[in-house]
């Protein structure tokens, strides 16, 4: 069995409003597929959210 300990997030781009789902612990910089404006960057396993979080998404 497998047990996964994150949750994804729904991110919205504050520059061109895109939604983008998220892992909540990514191993490197997370950007919107639309305009490349940094959603999220890693920080010791976790993560620093510079965007607006939509939903936890489970």
């Amino acid at each position: 069995m497998v047990t996964i300990t994150g949750k994804f997030l729904k991110l919205k781009c504050g520059k061109c409003k895109n939604e983008q789902n998220v892992y909540n612990k990514p191993a490197t910089q997370v950007k919107c597929l639309v305009c490349e404006t940094v959603f999220a960057e890693p920080v010791g396993g976790k993560t620093k959210i510079k965007t607006k979080i939509l939903k936890v998404l489970e």
